[in-house]
């Protein structure tokens, strides 16, 4: 039985260090100053027609400061990162910081979080499971054999294979500040994957795939379960044909409408809205999406992708709702962004170990509908369920939407046959209003995530 296991468990002394060399910061010259640290081991491997083509274990660590040198509403400030722990290491990771914020310009939005801000969840949100790593290598490399026996044991088309995949992985991360947050958390992952390829007999190829992704290796699907499905897919693939030029339902599978809830992030990212890079500046308030959309962004639910008790700021993450019913209610912000905006943060600050934070999502994900999927496509009496998105045709500043796209064709409510090179375009802004139908099969599979949902009005361009 897998258990969750407390921070406590897995501390390694990190977190003093970390409040060491803030405190040499200071000493330095720095007015604040902030460091994270982070610690992670990772295992990978690929079998490909039984046989192990690649097996990758590692493990790192690293270190990111962040110095403000200047009075509060006018301060300069630098980064500097390091996988050196050495005192000698340690000493130029601080110099290094100090020295590159002197010479940088003034910036009145810059500075650390108000101390009444900051602050991080306490309950159990459980990201660590120890499990991850509790199979030897040896029945690691068996799960992903058996993926991909299962998917090519499915039908004697499918006679090759990209391999089944076995991932596990595990993290610490600590930040510290000069205004008193001290924080810290671990997460762990694991997944298994298969792609099977089909072949006709004439010689046409198609590849699919499918996986499992948790925190504990317990909510992990059955590698056979995901041979099947792999295999599923990728038959439903071939023989497939282009269409007419038309313009027609189109209905987005729940692995692909989630690329239309990370376009929804970018149109809401604080980065975008204040450079006026995105085509919600200015639209608080105001109709954006068709009244059956309400797309949230939470970083507060236990045991997925994109919780944490705090974040990149040391601010406490939430529930934000983006849109509610079709009403455009917030952005996402960070402290900068938030300054730049003359609004408060929404707690969606992202930092890695080098850089200044950025803005990044929690769970983010378009409320579930009432309606199978099923029931969904029973609506539809002649349109296209969109099963991959080729390149990245989408402009934030216009909305305008065009990109490759494979699929199956829907005739009176059922999937017919397969479909390729064809081309889907719109303009996301109509596209968020026709989104007339939202099903019920909302599963987290990763941070971002949607049900399938159908939207009209679009062009499909074939032959």
């Amino acid at each position: 039985m897998s258990t969750a296991t407390p921070i406590s468990a897995v501390e390694t002394g990190l977190q003093q260090l970390a409040t060491d060399v803030v405190e040499r910061a200071l000493r330095a010259g720095a007015s604040e100053a902030e460091v994270v640290i982070r610690e992670g081991d990772e295992f990978s491997t690929v079998v490909r027609l039984g046989q192990v083509e690649t097996l990758k274990e590692s493990g790192a660590r690293g270190i990111g400061l962040r110095v403000f040198i200047g009075p509060s509403g006018g301060q300069r400030t630098a980064n500097t990162s390091s996988s050196d722990f050495s005192e000698a290491g340690i000493a130029h990771l601080v110099s290094g910081a100090i020295d590159l914020a002197q010479v940088t310009s003034v910036d009145p939005f810059a500075g650390l979080p108000e101390p009444s801000a900051m602050g991080q969840l306490t309950e159990d949100l459980g990201l660590y499971y120890n499990d991850v790593y509790s199979l030897p290598p040896a029945e690691r490399i068996d799960y992903a054999r058996r993926a991909e026996a299962a998917a090519l044991s499915a039908d004697p088309r499918l006679q090759n294979s990209d391999g089944g995949s076995f991932d596990a992985a595990t993290g610490h991360k600590i930040m510290v500040n000069s205004r008193g947050f001290v924080g810290e958390y671990a997460r762990s992952y694991c997944s298994l994957s298969a792609m099977p390829i089909a072949q006709t007999e004439q010689g046409g190829m198609q590849r699919d795939y499918w996986y499992s992704s948790a925190r504990t290796l317990a909510k992990l699907d059955s590698p056979e379960s995901i041979g099947a499905e792999a295999a599923r897919r990728t038959l439903r693939r071939l023989n497939a044909r282009r269409v007419a030029t038309q313009s027609v339902p189109i209905v987005f599978a729940p692995e692909i409408a989630r690329s239309l809830i990370g376009n929804i992030f970018e149109a809401a990212n604080g980065d975008s809205i204040y450079r006026g890079a995105s085509f919600w500046a200015h639209q608080l308030g105001q109709q954006v999406a068709s009244a059956s959309v309400t797309v949230i962004d939470d970083g507060t639910m236990p045991g997925l992708f994109g919780t944490s008790p705090f974040d990149g700021e040391g601010l406490p993450t939430r529930r934000t709702i983006i849109v509610e019913k079709g009403i455009l209610k917030n952005y996402l912000l960070n402290t900068y962004t938030a300054r730049k905006l003359n609004m408060q943060s929404t707690g969606n600050a992202s930092r890695g170990l080098a850089g200044t934070p950025g803005i990044g999502a929690g769970n983010l994900f378009l409320e579930p509908g009432t309606v199978t999927p099923q029931q969904l496509l029973a609506d539809v009496k002649a349109g296209f369920y969109v099963t991959e998105l080729m390149g990245s045709g989408v402009n934030m500043v216009t909305g305008d939407y065009s990109r490759g796209a494979a699929g199956l064709w829907i005739e009176n409510g059922e999937l017919s046959f397969a479909v390729e090179e064809i081309t889907i375009a719109g303009n996301l802004k109509e596209m968020l209003n026709n989104i007339v139908a939202i099903a019920d099969d909302l599963v987290f599979r990763g941070s971002v995530t949607s049900p399938t949902l159908r939207i009209d009005g679009m062009t499909i361009a074939g032959e």
